[in-house]
């Protein structure tokens, strides 16, 4: 079983930048896929970035957001810059076993959530 914690959520203005950071357990960290997903009140869940085999972003982030991972400190971040109101959402870490270049197919582990608000 892969436990996943998010942390770095909070209030930031528009404009401004927040890095969210996932804290995974198990030992096969470097095998995973790994990424982030975002659900706004009242929306489905949205896909957000993705880090296996390659690099894979949400239209709505890219060019504003980048995901990264420290395999020896079985962690992924999401640096998310020019921040908008539209990003407020809960952020979910997500995982999956084995190295695809999404996780907008499927995803196997689910954080609890980070609360991320962009007042304008």
């Amino acid at each position: 079983q892969v436990q996943l914690v998010e942390s770095g959520g909070g209030l930031v203005q528009a404009g401004g930048s927040l890095r969210l950071s996932c804290a995974t357990s198990g030992r096969t960290f470097g095998t995973y896929t790994m990424g982030w997903f975002r659900q706004a009140p009242g929306k489905e869940r949205e896909f957000v970035a993705a880090s296996g085999s390659g690099t894979d972003y949400g239209d709505s982030v890219k060019g504003r957001f980048t995901i990264s991972r420290d395999n020896a400190k079985n962690t992924v971040y999401l640096q998310m810059n020019s921040l908008a109101p539209e990003d407020t959402a809960v952020y979910y870490c997500a995982a999956r076993s084995g190295l695809y270049n999404t996780l907008r197919l499927y995803v196997r582990y689910w954080g609890q959530g980070t609360q991320v608000t962009v007042s304008s």
